[in-house]
């Protein structure tokens, strides 16, 4: 049930490639998946997550390891368990230690124990949903350290479905000033204007309905970024509201709730690339085509969260 998918790429005039992913993995391996920086990611959360969903999903759908590694020393093995009989033995005992886990938890919320805690319990067996936007740059180092026979199996197998979808996309080439926007292809202008558009007041206006419609695609693609924290596997496709969305946004930001902002992003035009210079601004060292243009962590991209904290 690893999986990845792209749900936003695009390629600015200059080359700088922006992929937004949606991914599902083991929960195990997310600690490991953190350390790349690069990334701008949200991910489920246990704090978030009701109790009883995570209940249901741990007891439907738990986490199973992909293949069962013999013991090693070092971080990484090379032999594994091929007999058909012992790795079912080694199934049933981890969902032995699954159903163990949720009988624990079980007790302990009975006793008013916060779901932030009892969801803890459930983590080892839990699949998890992160969305992350990132550059080529940052994606080629993933690709490069897990994408590897010495990578942990499970994030090399996510790796390799990331890295398999990424050169199966065709990114979009936008223009300075224009939108990554992720989940923005499946918002219907007609469903959003029925939102943005007072009553047709500015149906006469159409550049005016079309900043409205993009500013609209950016709260509302904010705010789906941000639900992946409390959306347990399994449930994201639920029928959108884009209203909840837009107040979800106006929320976030007035909390200072700031992560889900990251991962739409605008282009930037030519004098801003040349003057967004990372590295060497103060030394006399020559300057590169890989200095230019950065913005944080994307290259190419000036992200909405930058444009709001600039203001």
């Amino acid at each position: 049930m690893i999986e990845a998918k792209v749900i936003a790429d695009s390629i600015s005039p200059q080359g700088d490639r922006l992929t937004t992913f949606i991914l599902t993995f083991p929960r195990i391996i997310l600690a490991e998946f953190n350390t790349h920086r690069m990334f701008s990611r949200n991910s489920a959360s246990s704090r978030a997550i009701p109790f009883e969903k995570m209940v249901k999903s741990v007891e439907e759908n738990p986490f199973i390891p992909i293949a069962w590694q013999k013991d090693h020393k070092g971080m990484q093995g090379n032999e594994y368990v091929t007999s058909e009989e012992e790795i079912q033995r080694r199934i049933d005992i981890w969902l032995t230690s699954r159903d163990w886990a949720i009988k624990t938890a079980k007790y302990l919320y009975q006793e008013d124990v916060t779901k932030q805690l009892c969801n803890r319990l459930l983590e080892p067996f839990m699949w998890h949903t992160v969305i992350i936007t990132s550059g080529k740059e940052g994606l080629e180092n993933f690709f490069n350290l897990r994408n590897h026979e010495a990578a942990e199996i499970h994030i090399q197998e996510l790796a390799k479905r990331m890295l398999e979808v990424y050169n199966e996309s065709t990114p979009k080439k936008l223009q300075a000033g224009e939108w990554h926007i992720p989940f923005g292809e499946k918002m219907f202008n007609i469903d959003i204007l029925d939102i943005v558009n007072d009553e047709g007041k500015f149906d006469n206006n159409l550049d005016y309905q079309d900043i409205l419609i993009e500013n609209a695609k950016l709260k509302i693609a904010t705010a789906r970024c941000a639900r992946v924290s409390y959306t347990v596997v399994g449930e994201e496709n639920k029928e959108p509201n884009y209203e909840n969305d837009i107040k979800l946004h106006d929320k976030l930001l007035e909390s200072g709730h700031f992560s889900p902002f990251e991962h739409c992003a605008k282009v930037m035009s030519e004098n801003e690339y040349y003057e967004s210079v990372k590295g060497n601004r103060f030394n006399n060292t020559e300057l590169t085509d890989k200095n230019y243009g950065w913005c944080n962590n994307f290259k190419g991209f000036i992200p909405y969260r930058y444009l709001i904290e600039k203001k």
